[in-house]
């Protein structure tokens, strides 16, 4: 990562090592008078004491104050504490051995101990940019899209690094992303040059670095950052992370349109399955009820009339069977505009019953809401519209006049509307599957007529109006759909 050196950051701010030097000259005074003082005659003393004062200024101010302090130590030693005192004249030869002991012991822990400090610097700074590329390499998962990772990196880099100013560049993109608009001396053309050698260009006197952006062997663009002088193991580590970072959403985005491609092609076949099976039902019936018309046969007035019924029955099948298509169309593209205003579930469940009696027929149908049940803020028209697919629904899977019962109550400012069959019931698994577009149920396909758009159409303008909607079932005790709408 980085290497911290004390000694660069002492000659950074000269003022401060000054105080510390004669911080250090006062401390081997201070020393020197209290021995003085209580006179003290074992100079081994003295010296231990020197010693310890120079350990500990080594470890708090580094290497070159406390050599300093240890030359001042070992000339005030000399001059105060060994015979003959006051002079640097050193009588007896073991005192010549006991003050160059001395002095080499002071230098070699002064450097030992500001080798211990560099490290712990050093160790410091690296757990710094560990955390600092951690961070980083979080913020770079928050998005799946290019261009808003593009936008977002160099503001990321300003958060985490510290840095003045970031930009970066892509060989297939024209822009520049930047920071801020003022990127200074972060040329678009150093940029481009970058990207094209693939060699990183770092001026430490400018606090400029541009590195390439590299995928393996391959580079996807360049990075720019000014304003500080990070590593040249930060700078690699951080371009690596935003290469893959760049073609991780590249991979999501391509996996993302292939999916789509896929599911859109899927979808067509499904809707051209469905629709040409319903719709040949109706134009079948249809056709056979014009070709009898036109046979020129003599036909009774009540035949002609039962074959125009079948004509006007079965081409409003088609029309409604174009209309829902259309309307799944546009829930899709959220074109629909709800007129939502507060208005009484009864009021939509009645019109929903009168537009739904012909498919009813016999089905009783048992109506249980309270009477004091609250307005919700709905579009009458559409709630009518689910409640009919909900209504024709449980007359399509009940039996012959199975009565169909729908229920009301109010859950945490929710509107729970109910409607219940006899049906067979649905299995756990189709129950998830039920709401899907053009799904039907594997044991009704080939004898209820639908195109599976019904459900998937109640469930679209019921989520549109911030409500949910759900089917409980039981195999052979039929089924119960539900819907929540929240209270005006």
């Amino acid at each position: 990562m980085s290497n911290v050196s004390y000694n660069r950051v002492v000659k950074n701010n000269p003022r401060r090592a000054v105080i510390r030097y004669v911080a250090a000259v006062g401390a081997v005074f201070l020393i020197t008078i209290f021995f003085r003082r209580i006179h003290v005659n074992n100079p081994t003393t003295v010296a231990l004491t020197f010693l310890l004062t120079v350990l500990i200024v080594s470890t708090v101010w580094g290497l070159r104050v406390s050599v300093f302090m240890a030359v001042v130590a070992t000339l005030a030693f000399n001059y105060y504490f060994l015979p003959p005192i006051g002079t640097f004249t050193i009588a007896d030869p073991q005192n010549w051995v006991a003050l160059f002991a001395f002095l080499v012991t002071a230098v070699i822990a002064s450097q030992l101990s500001a080798r211990a400090r560099r490290e712990a610097l050093n160790a410091n700074e690296r757990r710094h940019d560990v955390e600092r590329l951690y961070s980083f390499s979080q913020k770079l998962l928050t998005s799946d899209n290019v261009v808003e990772l593009l936008n977002l990196l160099p503001r990321y880099i300003v958060d985490a690094f510290g840095v003045k100013a970031a930009a970066i560049s892509l060989p297939d993109r024209g822009d520049v992303y930047r920071s801020t608009p003022d990127i200074g001396s972060l040329d678009a053309h150093d940029l481009q040059l970058v990207c094209s050698r693939g060699e990183p260009r770092i001026d430490s006197q400018k606090q400029l670095a541009f590195v390439p952006l590299r995928m393996g062997l391959r580079t996807v663009g360049s990075l720019g950052v000014s304003g500080s002088r990070l590593s040249p193991q930060t700078l690699d580590a951080m371009s690596s992370l935003i290469a893959i970072a760049i073609e991780r959403v590249r991979a999501v985005e391509n996996l993302s349109r292939t999916e789509a491609a896929r599911e859109s092609e899927q979808l067509r076949s499904v809707l051209l399955d469905s629709v040409t099976h319903e719709f040949r039902t109706p134009l079948t019936a249809i056709k056979a009820s014009v070709t009898s018309l036109l046979s020129g046969s003599e036909l009774a007035p009540e035949q002609k009339r039962e074959l125009l019924t079948v004509i006007n029955e079965e081409s409003d099948r088609l029309n409604r069977l174009v209309g829902e298509a259309a309307e799944m169309a546009q829930l899709d593209a959220n074109k629909v505009e709800l007129k939502l205003g507060p208005h009484s579930i009864r009021e939509a469940l009645d019109a929903a019953i009168e537009g739904s009696r012909n498919i009813l027929g016999t089905h009783p149908i048992e109506i249980r809401l309270p009477g004091d049940l609250p307005k919700v803020r709905m579009d009458e028209a559409r709630i009518k519209e689910v409640l009919m697919q909900l209504l024709e629904n449980a007359a399509k899977y009940s039996p012959a006049d199975a009565p169909i019962q729908i229920t009301g109550e109010v859950r945490n400012r929710q509107l729970m509307t109910s409607v219940s069959d006899r049906g067979a019931g649905i299995d756990d698994f189709e129950q998830a599957l039920i709401f899907d577009k053009f799904y039907r149920g594997r044991n009704q396909r080939m004898t209820v007529q639908g195109t599976g758009m019904g459900l998937a159409i109640a469930k679209a303008i019921i989520e549109a109006h911030h409500g949910t909607i759900g089917v409980t079932s039981q195999l052979g005790h039929g089924s119960v759909f539900y819907f929540t709408l929240p209270v005006a």
